[in-house]
C-alpha cells in the first residue's frame, strides 16, 4: 500500500510537472520565429535549417537514448535531460550568432523525442497495468494541452508589446518552467529496472520488424498534427475566402478538447486489439475531415466556416482515438525487458513524421489546392487500414 501511494503521488508530481513546463512550451512555440528573425536577426533560411538539422539529430537519437532508460535510472535520466534542455533554452538569450544558434536549436529540439521516450518509459516501470499506463499518459497530455493554451495566451501578450525585452522574458520563463520540471520528476520514485541478463539491447528492438512496422504506420497517423498545423492555416490564407483566424479558433478548440477528453478516450484503446480497430477508424475519421475541407474550396460565410469547424471536429476525434490508441499498442506489444528501447523505436518513427509532414500538406495544397486533400485522405485512410494487420503479425510474434 506504501508503494502505491508513493507511486501515485510520483505520478502526480509527473502531471503538474508537466503542466507547468507546457506553460513555457505553449510561450515559446507563439513567439520562437519573431525573436528569431526580428530580434536576433537570422534569416527565415537560417531558422530553417536549423530546425531541420536538430528535427534530424531527435530522429537519429530518440531510439539510443530511450535504450539508456533501460540501463539508468529513467527518473534520473529524464531529470538530466529536461535540465539540458533548461540550459539550452537559456541559451537562446546568447544566440545571436549561427554556431551558437545552431548548437543551442540542436540540443533543444532534438532531446525532446528522446525525452518523451525516456518519460513514457518511466510510467511503465512505475505502472504495471496496462489501463493504468494509458490513464496516466493521457492525464499527462491533457495537463499538457491545458498548459500550451495558458502559454500561448501569454505568448500573445508578448507578441502585441513586441519588446525584445518581453521575448527575453518570456524565454527566463520558459527555462524556469522546465526546472520546475525537472524538480518535480526528482520526486518520483524510482522505476522497477529489468535484469541485465534479460535486456537484448536497441539492435534486437531494431530487428523486431512486426513492432517496427506497427508502430511505423500508426506513426503516419500523426500526420493529423502537421495538417492542423501547417495544412489548415495554409488552405483558409490560400484557398479560401474565411478569416485566418477560424484557423487559431480550432487550434483551441483542439487544445481545449484534449485537455478535456484525453483521459477518457483512453477506454476506446484499453486492449492492444481494440486499439487497433480504434487506430483504424482515426484513420477513417481523419480521412473525412480532409475531404470536408476539400470542398471549402474558394469559400467564404457562415456555411463555408461551419464545414470547416465540423472538419475541426472530426479532427479532434480522429486525434485523441490516434493518440490513445498508440499509447496501446507501443506499450501492449513491446518486451517489459526493453521498454525505453522500444519506446524510443516508437519516437523515431514519429519523428520522421513529423519531418516530412509540414513539407508535405505545403506541397500537396500549394502544388494541387483541394486534390492535395483528397491526397492527404487517402494517406490517413490507408494507414488506419493497416494498423489491425499490423497488429495481428505482431501479437503472433510475442512470447
Amino acid at each position: 500500500m506504501a508503494v502505491r501511494t508513493a507511486v501515485d503521488a510520483g505520478l502526480r508530481r509527473l502531471l503538474w510537472g508537466r503542466g507547468v513546463s507546457a506553460i513555457g512550451d505553449g510561450l515559446w512555440f507563439t513567439i520562437w520565429a519573431l525573436y528569431l528573425t526580428r530580434v536576433l536577426g537570422h534569416s527565415p533560411a537560417t531558422v530553417g535549417l536549423g530546425m531541420t538539422v536538430a528535427g534530424a539529430v531527435g530522429l537519429a537519437a530518440a531510439a539510443p537514448i530511450g535504450a539508456l532508460a533501460d540501463r539508468l535510472d529513467a527518473r534520473r535520466l529524464l531529470v538530466a535531460l529536461t535540465a539540458v534542455r533548461s540550459a539550452a533554452m537559456g541559451g537562446y538569450l546568447l544566440a545571436g550568432s549561427l554556431p551558437v544558434f545552431l548548437l543551442v536549436t540542436v540540443v533543444f529540439v532534438a532531446l525532446a523525442n528522446g525525452g518523451s521516450a525516456v518519460r513514457t518509459a518511466l510510467v511503465a516501470g512505475l505502472v504495471a497495468d496496462p489501463v493504468a499506463r494509458v490513464r496516466a499518459l493521457a492525464g499527462q497530455r491533457a495537463a499538457q494541452h491545458a498548459g500550451n493554451a495558458v502559454g500561448a495566451a501569454v505568448g500573445s501578450l508578448v507578441l502585441v508589446s513586441d519588446q525584445p525585452s518581453g521575448y527575453r522574458l518570456a524565454i527566463i520563463a520558459n527555462v524556469v518552467a522546465f526546472l520546475a520540471l525537472a524538480v518535480s520528476t526528482l520526486g518520483v520514485p524510482s522505476p522497477t529496472r529489468p535484469e541485465p541478463r534479460a535486456r537484448r539491447g536497441l539492435r534486437s528492438v531494431l530487428r523486431d520488424r512486426p513492432y517496427c512496422a506497427l508502430v511505423g504506420v500508426t506513426a503516419v497517423l500523426s500526420l493529423c498534427w502537421a495538417m492542423l498545423s501547417t495544412g489548415l492555416p495554409l488552405w483558409i490564407a490560400g484557398h479560401t475566402r474565411l478569416p485566418l483566424a477560424l484557423s487559431g479558433a480550432i487550434v483551441v478548440l483542439s487544445s481545449v478538447g484534449i485537455a478535456l477528453l484525453q483521459v477518457p478516450c483512453g477506454h476506446l484503446a484499453r486492449t492492444p486489439r481494440r486499439a487497433a480497430r480504434t487506430a483504424a477508424w482515426s484513420g477513417v475519421v481523419l480521412a473525412a475531415a480532409c475531404l470536408l475541407l476539400a470542398g471549402t474550396t474558394s469559400g467564404a460565410g457562415i456555411a463555408a466556416g461551419a464545414v470547416v469547424v465540423a472538419a475541426g471536429v472530426l479532427h479532434l476525434a480522429g486525434e485523441l482515438g490516434y493518440v490513445a490508441a498508440a499509447w496501446t499498442l507501443s506499450l501492449g506489444y513491446m518486451r517489459e525487458e526493453d521498454r525505453g528501447a522500444y519506446q524510443g523505436a516508437a519516437e523515431a518513427a514519429t519523428a520522421t513524421v513529423q519531418m516530412v509532414g509540414p513539407g508535405l500538406f505545403t506541397l500537396a495544397l500549394d502544388g494541387w489546392g483541394a486534390g492535395g486533400w483528397t491526397l492527404a485522405a487517402g494517406i490517413f485512410l490507408a494507414a488506419g487500414c493497416a494498423v489491425p494487420g499490423a497488429a495481428r503479425w505482431a501479437e503472433r510474434t510475442r512470447g
